[in-house]
Order: C-alpha cells, then structure tokens, then sequence
C-alpha cells in the first residue's frame, strides 16, 4: 500500500508545483548580455518554481546578435511555456526583438505596437562586400524559418523582416499569421489563453492554467542593474571619462582617497561595459589623442588652437567608439560634445596648475630654506645660534651678528645654516 500511496502523492505534489504562478519579465532595453542573463535566469527560476507560464514583456529597438540567440535558446528549450508580449501601446519588438517575439509558445503584441525591421547589419554600420552581405542575410533567414515554423507562423512572411527589412503593425502581423492575438495588457492575455492549448517547440501539446494564478515580477538583481545602466554606451563614456579624471586628481594630490577611490570604480564599470560593447579602436585612439592635446595646450602657448583640436578628437573618437548600427548603442552627439567640452576645461586647467607648481620655488626642506629670515638667539661672532621656522639651528656668520637681530639664511651646510644680517 505505501509503495503505491507514495508515487501517487509524489505525482499529486508534481501536478500542483506544475500550475503555479505566472512569472513575469520585463526588457525595456537594447538586447545584451545582460538582459540575456536576465533572461535566462527567469526562465531557470519558472522551471524551477513550476509555474504555470512565463510573460515576457518586450520593448526593445534590438541588440546584439550573440545575446539574441541566447535567448531564443533558452525559449525554445524551456519547459515552462513562455509567452512574448509587445507592450504597452507605444512601443516595438524591432530587430532582435523580432526574433525573440516569433519564438515564442504565445506571440502577443498590444495595440499599437509594431515589430520587424530585422535584416542584420555588421557591427560599425558599415557595408561589407555583397558576398558577404548575402552569406549574413541568408544564415539570418534560415535561423528565423528554423523556429517560425515549428511553431506554425508564417516563416515566407516572417523572413520578409529579414530579406526586405519590413515592418508589420499588431494588426498586420496578425492578419498574416506571424503572432497569435492582439491584447492590450497581461489580464486581457491572461483571460484570452486560459485552457488553450500551445504546441510546445518539441512538438508535445501543452495546457495553458492561468485563471487564477498570481502574476509575480522578477526584477533584475542590483548587479544586472547596474551593469545594465553601464552598457549604455553615453553612460560608459562618462563613466570612463570620470574615472580617468578622479585618478588623474589622485596621482597629482595623493591623500585625497575620495577622487582615486570613485575614479577606480567609475573606471571598472567603464572597462566593464566596453568589454561586452563594440568598440572601435579608432575612436580609442581619437580620445587618447584628445588627452595629449589637453597636456599639450597647458605647456605650450598655442592661443587655444591645441585645446580646440582636442575637443574635437574627443567629440568625433566619443562618436565613433561604440561600432554598432543601432542608434541606442550608439554614443549620442549631445552627450560627447557635453563630456568633451568640461573635461577639456578640467583637464587643461589641472595640468596648467601642477606646470605652474614644478615652476615655483620649493617652500619646504632644504630648497626652502635658503632666503628664510630668522631671529638670532646668541651673538654670532662666526658661531651662534639661530631660530628658523620654530626650529633652532647652529649657525655662522661672516660678519657679526647680535643676539635678537633678524638673520637671512644663506645656505645650509649639513647641519649648519650659513647666515647673513637682514
């Protein structure tokens, strides 16, 4: 009886952790690694809790292709049905986010919205020779007919998005039967798909349970929030900019710990994010040129002219630094020539106090010393004694000096200050 009672509880237990909840995620972002990780941990984290399905709530202008691909890996191969909603009104699934979408169990976009525009473009935005070209499109093409199919859309229409760069609104897309409903929110979705029934991407048939079901948001951690802020390529640019000017302010006035400290970090997450994004390697060497221009313009007179071709390799490298064609991961022109203008300022200015510094006269230590004024403590009659900066030397004197008359301090030999009358 017990070996019977305990598979049957177990199957018991294993069909109401299978109906659970309704997990939700929202990417309102340009798709990356992180929003990748983001992803993937959603759909681990449903599997993991049984729930019911998972929402995916998609805004997006597109991204990068490895991270796209990492998402629709996880999609197709996820045990909890997911369903891609385009929402609110208002926004777009545009390239990358054309793919996610039509991988999807459920496809929904809200009114409003629109999606495609998916024909892929190389990194740096650049045309690469026809051959190419084509060899690009065509394996973008045939990765889309490989999912679009199997989950019974229109794959001739779908690879229009690709070939022919074509846009559909809500109703278009689902008049040719590339998404599976059109709803305004997640309760509209929610009450249209309860006990539909989804063909699964293996081909096994699967049971929607969602009336009833709590829906839950899984926000992204502190960590992905951050660096998500960071992959934005205005703010790493700042970022960067920043930490190499709080170290700049560290290295010329040590002690200080606050600037070193903040331009460390602001400088990791900078390295951070251009470690995942395109980078040009030309637009690098434009700002390392600007920064050589900036040390330049301090130490040599040009009237300006050094400090303008600065800021201008700074503005065109900031520009350039990002190589991608999508505008979102782009460095904006208001941004670079908003960064480029007080950093030169800063830049030039700091530098032309620490050349003003290496020019004046040490006041400490020995090459400090010599033209002080003291106070002779004891007559000198070749030797005595004397009072300089609270301290009390042995001096001597070529003439003679009385106790309580003020002395110039020649030179200092060794231990001895050579001494004259004020």
């Amino acid at each position: 009886m017990t070996k019977i009672a305990f598979p049957l509880l177990m199957i018991l237990c294993c069909s109401r952790w299978t109906t659970g909840n309704i997990l939700r995620l929202d990417v309102d972002d340009v798709i990356h690694p992180i929003s990748a990780e983001y992803v993937a941990q959603g759909i681990a984290l449903s599997e993991a809790e049984g729930s019911a399905a998972l929402i995916l709530r998609l805004s997006t202008p597109g991204g990068l292709d490895p991270s796209m691909r990492q998402i629709i890996e996880k999609i197709l191969t996820s045990k909890t049905p997911v369903i891609v909603f385009v929402g609110p009104s208002g926004v777009r699934a545009a390239s990358a986010g054309f793919f996610i979408l039509l991988a999807a169990d459920v496809a929904v976009m809200a009114p409003g919205t629109n999606t495609g525009a998916a024909h892929p473009v190389g990194i740096g935005g650049g045309k690469p020779d026809e051959v190419m070209a084509k060899k690009i499109e065509s394996d973008a093409a045939a990765y889309l007919r490989s999912f679009v199919s199997k989950r019974g859309r229109n794959a001739a229409i779908a690879e229009k998005g690709v070939v022919e760069s074509k846009s559909f609104t809500e109703t278009e897309a689902l008049k040719e039967g590339l998404i599976d409903a059109v709803a305004k929110d997640i309760d509209e979705i929610i009450e249209r798909f309860d006990g539909k029934t989804v063909r699964r991407f293996d081909g096994s048939p699967a049971v929607l349970r969602l009336k009833g079901q709590s829906v839950r948001t899984l926000d992204m951690s502190l960590r992905q929030r951050v660096l998500a802020k960071a992959l934005n390529p205005n703010i790493a640019l700042i970022l960067g900019l920043i930490g190499l000017m709080g170290l700049y302010i560290e290295f010329t006035q040590p002690g200080l710990i606050f600037p070193g400290v903040a331009g460390a970090l602001c400088l990791f997450l900078a390295l951070v994010a251009l470690n995942i994004l395109p980078v040009n390697v030309l637009g690098v060497a434009l700002i390392i040129t600007a920064f050589v221009l900036f040390v330049l313009e301090a130490k040599v007179t040009s009237y300006g002219l050094l400090g303008v071709l600065g800021v201008a390799a700074m503005v065109l490298g900031s520009l350039i630094l990002i190589d991608s064609p999508i505008p979102e991961l782009r460095v904006r022109p208001m941004t670079a020539v908003g960064v480029a203008l007080p950093f030169a300022a800063i830049a030039i200015f700091l530098m032309r106090l620490v050349l003003l510094a290496h020019r004046h006269k040490s006041m400490t230590g020995e090459d400090g010393m010599p033209t002080e004024v003291g106070v002779a403590l004891t007559n000198i009659n070749g030797d005595g004694k004397v009072r300089v900066h609270g301290e009390i030397w042995q001096a001597s004197s070529e003439t003679s000096i009385a106790a309580g008359e003020q002395v110039k301090i020649l030179a200092i030999e060794g231990m001895r200050l050579r001494v004259a009358r004020v």
